[in-house]
Formats: C-alpha cells, sequence, structure tokens
C-alpha cells in the first residue's frame, strides 16, 4: 500500500474550520475505489496543527489521487488557510490493513 502521512500547519484563524474546508475533499477521497483510510487528527499540543493519515491501495491508486479533479480543488481549498508548507511522509508498505500492535495486545474476555 501507500501509506502517507501529512502535517499542516493552519492559519490560527482557520484551525476550527479546517474540517469543515476540508469536508468535501475527505469526502471524495474516502470515495475513490483504491482508498484504504484518510483520517485527519488535530495536534493535542498545537491546536493549528492537523495531521492527516491516508493509505492507498497501490501506486496506481495514488496516482489515481492525484490526479482526481477533487485533489486539485481540495489542494487549492486548503492553500489559504495555511500557514506554512505541509510537511509530508509518503512510503510504501507491504500490506493493506493496519497490524495489530503486539505490546498491547488484549485477550478477549468470555
Amino acid at each position: 500500500m501507500i501509506f502517507i502521512v501529512v502535517k499542516f500547519e493552519v492559519r490560527p484563524d482557520c484551525s476550527d474550520s479546517w474540517l469543515s474546508l476540508t469536508a468535501d475533499f475527505t469526502a471524495a477521497t474516502r470515495a475513490e475505489p483504491g482508498n484504504l483510510w484518510f483520517e485527519w487528527s488535530r495536534s493535542t499540543d498545537n491546536p493549528n496543527e492537523y495531521i492527516l493519515i491516508e493509505a492507498f491501495r497501490d501506486p496506481q491508486a495514488g496516482t489515481d489521487h492525484v490526479n482526481a479533479t477533487h485533489f486539485r480543488e481540495g489542494l487549492e481549498a486548503m492553500r489559504p488557510a495555511l500557514s506554512e508548507t505541509p510537511r509530508i511522509i509518503h512510503t510504501e508498505v507491504p500490506g493493506l490493513e493496519w497490524s495489530h500492535m503486539g505490546e498491547l495486545e488484549i485477550t478477549p474476555v468470555h
């Protein structure tokens, strides 16, 4: 899968409206056939920082995402709300889903 994490530093006057601003982009991306997940989180240390964790089935799905109209429109909607260039980690990893964290494995109670 293509695994991507992006940190967005948002202008303070836009931080509370960020999820509304990105709602159409988020919904359209989640509807892509090759999207595995697309999840936003807000930093607990910095209220102006949002973190996006996303994954795509394979390199073609990632290419399809970047070439989609909603991708370009989403970036243009975000641009005025940003206070700096987003930082990204983009890598390919084996598998298509989350693995279990063995160090915190929970044994089911019967």
